[in-house]
């Protein structure tokens, strides 16, 4: 398993209970993959440097998570293809031990 840091960006236009339930399912990625949720920092809506999809504004949300390849991959391939997330990017912090 390898330390991961995620971020990515939901769409501000989701209600609460939308986004909740939205970013509930992409940590079960990662948890049905056998990783775990270290800890989930939402940042909150942002305004965006220049305009995205026509949107102006984002819902940033940082996760460190430790994970499988086959849970990233997912993970990626998932958030590629969700109209509802806007931008995401994946790092790796640690390899494993």
């Amino acid at each position: 398993m390898k330390k991961y840091e995620i971020m990515y960006i939901v769409n501000a236009s989701l209600d609460d209970a939308a986004r909740t339930k939205l970013m509930d399912s992409f940590h079960k990625i990662i948890t049905d993959h056998e990783g775990t949720i270290d800890k989930v920092d939402e940042w909150g809506v942002k305004e965006f440097a220049y305009e995205i999809n026509h949107m102006k504004k984002g819902y940033y949300v940082v996760v460190n998570a430790t994970a499988n390849n086959e849970g990233i991959h997912e993970f990626e391939r998932l958030a590629r293809i969700n109209h509802s997330i806007v931008r995401y990017m994946i790092i790796k912090t640690q390899d494993e031990e």
